[in-house]
């Protein structure tokens, strides 16, 4: 089973962007709903500086985007990246199915060999 992936770097770049915390949760807010820095910097507790570099991580990643809308600097969350990354997970969890299933059939195999092809005469000998 082949899985298609993005090239090692941006694959790298995603999952490494949703292993924190703080970034899993600033996606989840934007993918409901547009905010600005400044709004998503209300949330945490910590500097506004580091909010931000926390969504230029999301950014580099493609799982936000940011577009201007009067003075302020809007967020938005990229559902088709994060689609790609449940599409890889998929993947991963196809691969494995397939090795779950084909354990089965050689537990399967092993235990049809222990069972005699038919019944035998174990009736009274008397």
């Amino acid at each position: 089973m082949v899985v298609e992936t993005l090239d090692r770097e941006r694959t790298d770049r995603l999952f490494a962007a949703l292993s924190d915390a703080t970034r899993r949760d600033i996606v989840s807010r934007v993918l409901n709903r547009e905010a600005s820095v400044s709004d998503l910097a209300r949330h945490y507790e910590m500097s506004f500086a580091a909010v931000q570099k926390h969504v230029a991580v999301l950014e580099r990643a493609q799982l936000v985007s940011k577009h201007r809308r009067g003075r302020e600097q809007l967020v938005r969350g990229e559902v088709g990246t994060v689609r790609t990354a449940a599409h890889l997970l998929d993947q991963l969890e196809q691969i494995w199915l397939h090795r779950v299933a084909a354990m089965d059939a050689i537990l399967d195999q092993d235990h049809s060999d222990d069972r005699p092809d038919r019944p035998t005469d174990q009736g009274d000998p008397s």
